[in-house]
């Protein structure tokens, strides 16, 4: 097994978001046990990334593909008003630290955490 390595995703912006994209892909390529988080104004994002006119739509297409989402803030995509569109999409929903995503729980499994 590769390197083990937790994305997470704060920033809502495209061109910050293609980049966390981009390297979930190219990390799971390259053997990697890559886990992507979507936390924060991400959420958002992550929800409008479901049509098919969103420029990113098709990267996130194949993250989603390759079984590369991890966890998306429960409390955030509520938040940000995205939670129903997590839901449909069928991402994973997760929030053990008061709704979020625990840093320390990726940390205590080995995943070396960079966030974006």
């Amino acid at each position: 097994m590769g390197k083990k390595v937790a994305l997470f995703a704060f920033n809502g912006d495209d061109m910050c978001f293609i980049h966390v994209l981009l390297n979930a892909l190219d990390m799971h390529d390259r053997g990697y046990d890559l886990k992507l988080v979507i936390e924060g104004s991400a959420t958002r994002l992550a929800g409008e990334l479901d049509s098919d006119a969103h420029p990113l739509h098709d990267l996130f297409t194949k993250v989603k593909d390759a079984g590369l989402i991890d966890c998306v803030c429960r409390a955030c995509s509520g938040k940000m008003g995205a939670l129903n569109s997590i839901e449909e999409q069928g991402l994973p929903l997760c929030g053990p630290m008061a709704g979020h995503p625990s840093i320390a729980d990726y940390m205590e499994r080995g995943y070396e955490v960079l966030i974006f």
